[in-house]
């Protein structure tokens, strides 16, 4: 006699399978209307974002995220954050060029002021480039990830994007600055209602934080992550500040330092760079990745 016992087969259908069912009869039902409360929960758009329902919205924020990228089997991330009104040194150029034929001499400042900025453009761009490349050779990859916007969050995802490479972005949904930019991998592009899950997901993978010139957003995330290394939150990881120049005259480290604000070995949670490759040195220094396989694989404690 065929055995034809399933010891695998599901007791239930899926909660897939009962929303086809709901789609396919709601529309010929006397209770398929907006009054209606006999939809299932989970396909009721409405109920779904009730005030009362926002710890199931923050917990779908925190489990989406984690659920697809585990599922890519991505574990480390390099995260890149900066300014997202940096543009690239073409753009700065042609504003340039557009001031001077117009003979807006603010405009023209304000341009040339883009174009010297431009330059971590390039450097985000470089940097991601060189860990996309670089850690296709390691065990364990390490994939970039930004905010998901323009400016140096673009350069991060296009530098990776040009060699081949994943990245991942976060965006999140703000009046302005919504659209992610084109060069993220769209099975790991996600967006956010909550800046606090956002952030948390910034650190959750990551070994490193590579952080650019940047406003308010820039300094929240950048401070938010010193926060938690400093108290002990948050394990230490290097935390790279790319401009010394810039850093030193927008936060004066010596006066927190002199007024007892922070203690004097804080500073050494940072460090600074000025290029991508000295990034990269910095990072193959603290985690090995340029050693031998002899040195850092199975044989390593010979």
């Amino acid at each position: 006699m065929e055995k034809k016992l399933d010891l695998t087969a599901r007791n239930f259908p899926s909660a897939e399978e009962e929303a086809e069912v709901e789609a396919e009869a709601l529309p010929a039902s006397r209770y398929a209307g907006p009054e209606s409360a006999y939809r299932l929960a989970f396909t009721d758009h409405e109920f779904l974002l009730r005030e009362e329902l926002r710890p199931v919205r923050m917990q779908l924020e925190l489990l989406k995220p984690e659920m697809v990228q585990s599922a890519h089997a991505i574990t480390s991330t390099i995260v890149i954050f900066g300014s997202a009104r940096i543009v690239p040194p073409d753009v700065a150029q042609d504003r340039i060029d557009a001031a001077r034929a117009a003979g807006d001499e603010a405009a023209l400042k304000a341009a040339q002021t883009q174009l010297a900025m431009s330059r971590y453009y390039d450097e985000a761009r470089r940097f991601s480039a060189i860990v996309t490349r670089k850690s296709r050779e390691l065990e364990t990859p390490v994939y970039v990830v930004t905010g998901g916007g323009p400016g140096i969050m673009e350069a991060g995802n296009r530098g990776a994007f040009e060699v081949g490479g994943k990245s991942i972005g976060l965006n999140i949904v703000l009046p302005h600055e919504q659209e992610p930019n084109p060069y993220i991998t769209p099975e790991l592009c996600f967006q956010f209602h909550y800046f606090a899950l956002r952030k948390m997901h910034f650190v959750m993978r990551s070994i490193a934080l590579v952080c650019f010139p940047g406003g308010f957003g820039t300094l929240d995330e950048l401070f938010e992550t010193l926060t938690l290394t400093q108290t002990g939150k948050s394990r230490r990881r290097p935390i790279l500040l790319f401009g010394r120049e810039f850093w030193t005259r927008l936060i004066d480290f010596d006066w927190l330092i002199e007024t007892g604000m922070i203690s004097p070995g804080d500073v050494g949670l940072f460090r600074f760079v000025e290029t991508a490759e000295e990034a990269w040195d910095l990072l193959a220094v603290e985690y090995g990745f340029d050693l031998p396989d002899t040195t850092t694989g199975e044989f390593a404690d010979d």
